[in-house]
């Protein structure tokens, strides 16, 4: 069963990936049957590491897309073969398996080739007027398998040259002189004329025994014997067989890497005349098989979006996903799904206080890891319980996890951000991009809002700095505007720094009734970006 990912948005902040970790931790618990994986979506900023520290936490792993990928459709349990097995081995291994091909590897595992039933065939039914011929060394103790037979009289060494079935009269030696293997039958005069050329090996068919002088014979020309219960056709074409798969091995098989693109592959399988293509990974190893009819209707890459329901905000590939659950605190937003999907929209002040109130609900108790980072993603979205969306639900989680985890919530989330707001050594570039949600207004405009929580005055001496960086970044995303709050947690104010073209300007100063200072707008008491910011833009623009 494909895992299902737990993600918030681009950009994460705390509550994304804290309610991304909580989440996946009571899916997990609930759910034992399915693995929830928490993922990122960007570079966590320095709050958010600073909580996974305090908790003992690694940062999720970062999900570039949710696209299907060869990694998701791949077979991981088919036969491979090593370069010396015997072509008989393969010819077997593809019998038992639904595949036209069977990976050929070195000793180090590396792909070498493939063997392919079309190799096979060939091999089976050619024809030759000058025999067949074993063209590359195989070993005695292979042909001994290959027959089903019994070695009589030599050891194991390497085997190789033309092949005979010596069927003429008895005193026609034609086409024995230079063959390396005669096959004979149960004919002592034959097998004693065959003895008198250099052969490595003499195949007795139809289960024929030698006498003793003919075994002394063979023994004194240091050639083989085996006998075998196949008849001399058999005999002489499963030989063959007993040739090394690198006598077979063809390179023109589909190669695709865990993290191709299914979309990018697809035709090429589908085109292939193997019908399938392997996986390897990055040292060359076969790890994984897609046949052509796996592509037929491929299960989608499964997702839980948390903290967000923007598709612009959301994981690259979402609307190729299979969004299986949406929890959150902000409005309905673009997500479209294909089926009816749980969706909570819940107006608290943290998705992670929807995550702890599950938790409590479910009678499962989370992690102290766990447990702290979701207190610091509840203090921070809320800012210590001190922002317009905070509810008495967050203050009652708060409350809860401050019990659980034996200390002092308010001054634990000053003290996160005191040692987290310091961004004087932060570019601008990484400032104004580093929690920036991507929005469409009403009216159909294309809008940008970044946030920044500091304390104290400090960043707007960058003021001209960060406005050039806005206007680097509105470009490359074109944007109508690109809007920057820089919040400070202690003084409970936003300074709105705004770029965009003179309308959406005009628009934004309106909607606040506010009058610009170049391109900032002074906000007191406001302090979020969901309830305060985002309602008036939507509407304005």
């Amino acid at each position: 069963m494909q895992p299902v990912y737990v993600c918030g948005h681009r950009n994460p902040d705390t509550d994304s990936i804290g309610a991304a970790i909580g989440y996946a931790e009571l899916k997990s618990a609930l759910d034992p049957g399915t693995v929830y994986i928490p993922v990122r979506l960007g570079e966590c900023n320095p709050q958010t590491r600073w909580a996974l520290e305090r908790a003992g936490l690694s940062e999720p792993e970062l999900l570039p897309h949710i696209r299907l990928r060869a990694g998701d459709l791949m077979r991981t349990e088919f036969p491979r073969m090593q370069a010396h097995d015997p072509v008989r081995e393969a010819g077997l291994a593809l019998d038992r398996s639904d595949y036209d091909l069977v990976p050929v590897i070195d000793e180090a595992g590396v792909l070498a080739g493939i063997v392919s039933t079309r190799a096979l065939a060939r091999r089976y039914v050619r024809e030759s007027d000058a025999g067949s011929e074993v063209r590359v060394q195989t070993r005695l103790q292979a042909v001994v398998d290959a027959l089903d037979g019994e070695l009589l009289a030599g050891e194991d060494r390497p085997l190789t040259g033309r092949i005979w079935i010596h069927a003429s009269a008895v005193e026609s030696a034609a086409g024995i002189a230079g063959a390396a293997i005669v096959v004979v039958g149960d004919r002592p005069r034959a097998q004693r004329g065959a003895l008198e050329h250099d052969l490595a090996l003499l195949v007795l068919a139809g289960g024929a025994r030698p006498t003793p002088e003919i075994l002394e014979l063979a023994r004194a020309r240091h050639t083989a014997v085996i006998s075998s219960p196949l008849d001399s056709f058999l005999a002489a074409r499963m030989i063959t067989l007993a040739a090394p798969c690198d006598e077979l091995v063809e390179h023109d098989q589909v190669l695709a890497t865990v993290d191709d693109l299914i979309s990018e592959v697809a035709a090429q399988i589908r085109d292939s005349r193997h019908g399938a293509g392997l996986v390897c990974d990055a040292e060359g190893r076969p790890i994984g098989l897609i046949a052509r009819s796996d592509l037929d209707s491929p299960l989608r890459r499964r997702v839980i979006l948390v903290d967000h329901a923007e598709q612009a905000q959301s994981v690259p590939g979402i609307d190729q996903a299979e969004i299986v659950e949406i929890l959150d605190h902000h409005h309905i937003g673009s997500i479209e799904t294909r089926v009816p999907v749980r969706a909570t929209f819940d107006p608290v002040g943290s998705t992670s206080t929807l995550v702890v109130e599950r938790f409590r609900r479910s009678g499962v108790e989370p992690s102290r890891s766990a447990a702290l980072l979701l207190l610091c993603a509840v203090l921070s979205d809320t800012v210590i319980l001190a922002s317009p969306t905070t509810t008495e639900r967050d203050a009652a989680v708060v409350e809860h996890l401050e019990r659980v985890l034996e200390l002092d919530a308010r001054a634990f989330g000053r003290q996160m951000f005191e040692e987290t707001s310091d961004v004087a050594g932060i570019a601008a570039e990484d400032l104004v991009r580093r929690d920036a949600k991507a929005y469409q207004s009403t009216g159909g405009t294309p809008f940008v809002i970044a946030q920044v929580e500091v304390v104290g005055k400090g960043l707007l001496e960058r003021e001209g700095e960060l406005l050039r960086a806005m206007a680097r970044e509105r470009a490359g995303q074109q944007v109508a505007l690109y809007a920057l709050m820089v919040t400070d947690v202690l003084d409970s104010g936003t300074d709105l720094l705004v770029d965009g073209e003179p309308g959406a300007v005009a628009a934004a100063s309106k909607a606040f009734a506010v009058t610009p200072n170049g391109g900032c707008l002074h906000l007191p008491g406001v302090m979020s970006r969901k309830k305060q910011v985002a309602p008036k833009l939507l509407g304005a623009l």
